[in-house]
């Protein structure tokens, strides 16, 4: 589902263990890390593509988690020119709803193999903010964004 202004509509997820550590995934077969994300289906809200894609990318079920809060607006970012691709419609980047959950079930619940095609090939927990600066650049901004909304949702340790 592509907007007017060329931005894919889209949900990401940050997952959060109990010491307040978030999931961090490899992508197949790439050296680049992420939080789950994906497209919404058509006819689909934000929170059931936030379900689909965690059931998908990291093998969770709605009973794993907990949703802690979501973003009340969509956060966008651009993807770069050679990036682009010019298929009819036009996208220029994404529109995100976030979700912050916390993750109620043993790390044995996750799995990346749960659907066919794989989106990671590998994950761990790393420290709350590491991910604002270490993911792909054009991602930072938007990734900082979301994890300032949420801090205050997190019950310090």
């Amino acid at each position: 589902m592509i907007d007017q202004e060329g931005f894919r509509a889209n949900v990401a997820i940050v997952i959060l263990n109990n010491q307040n550590k978030v999931f961090w995934g490899r992508r197949v077969n790439q050296s680049s890390w992420q939080f789950p994300q994906g497209g919404l289906n058509s006819g689909e809200t934000p929170i059931e593509a936030m379900y689909r894609e965690l059931k998908e990318e990291v093998g969770l079920k709605p009973h794993d988690v907990e949703v802690i809060a979501a973003t009340r607006n969509w956060l966008r970012y651009r993807l770069p020119r050679f990036l682009i691709r010019r298929n009819c419609p036009l996208c220029i980047g994404q529109k995100q709803k976030w979700f912050l959950l916390r993750l109620k079930s043993p790390d044995s619940a996750i799995n990346l193999y749960a659907n066919k095609k794989p989106e990671f090939d590998d994950w761990r927990w790393v420290n709350y903010w590491y991910p604002a600066d270490k993911v792909v650049a054009f991602k930072q901004h938007v990734y900082t964004k979301a994890l300032t909304h949420f801090f205050p949702f997190i019950k310090q340790k």
